[in-house]
């Protein structure tokens, strides 16, 4: 596994390496496919085990997010980390940060940023897709915009990826594991085994209800 764990340790972010690790093995099985996609890149810690399994297959990661902070990322809220708040702006801003990870671990010949909002990036999206990871917004909207939007392009065989799945409301929340609970029942994946939190989903070459 071609990863610099020196470089991934000292990324912020919310990624154990375990799951870290299940984003790489399925993204080098699917970008044989297609580029993949990540929706809510942060400061680029997923970036690093997604993009360098489509580097060493000769693919691109198009990584999607608007770079100002999910909800619990806000000033006053969970998960507020002052050092990336701009005190000019007011705005949280993770982009510097990704950027500095992209150019550490040497993949910006291969990761594409899009700084949008993914529904955005959606709108006039055509090409097919290897793996979608939904890590954006955690709010069951946001969640399911995610899915709404890029789920449709995901070739036959490729993987859908949510992180955050917990089955328990006692320790986390809700709309990740709705929105899985929901591809699932569309009857267009295969349902794999979770990596801790890490819901791993892969596209039927024929769905059963649509989808």
């Amino acid at each position: 596994m071609d990863l610099d764990k020196n470089i991934i340790r000292d990324v912020k972010g919310f990624l154990d390496e375990a799951e870290g690790e299940a984003l790489y093995r399925y993204s080098l099985l699917a970008s044989r496919l297609g580029p993949c996609v990540e929706i809510g890149s942060y400061c680029g810690k997923s970036a690093i085990f997604l993009g360098t399994a489509c580097r060493r297959a000769g693919e691109v990661l198009f990584s999607i997010d608007h770079h100002q902070g999910s909800e619990e990322q806000q000033p006053g809220e969970l998960y507020f980390d002052p050092a990336v708040f701009d005190c000019q702006t007011f705005l949280v801003d993770t982009f510097p940060d990704f950027r500095k990870t992209l150019a550490l671990a040497g993949l910006e010949n291969t990761v594409v940023p899009m700084i949008c909002r993914s529904e955005l990036a959606a709108r006039s999206w055509a090409t097919p897709l290897g793996l979608v990871f939904i890590d954006g917004g955690h709010s069951y909207e946001a969640t399911r915009k995610d899915y709404d939007g890029w789920h449709k392009h995901i070739l036959p065989g490729g993987y859908l990826l949510i992180h955050d799945i917990f089955s328990d409301p006692a320790k986390g929340g809700q709309a990740p594991y709705d929105v899985y609970s929901y591809a699932i029942a569309s009857g267009a994946y295969r349902e794999l085994p979770m990596v801790g939190t890490l819901g791993i989903l892969q596209k039927r070459q024929r769905a059963e209800n649509g989808g």
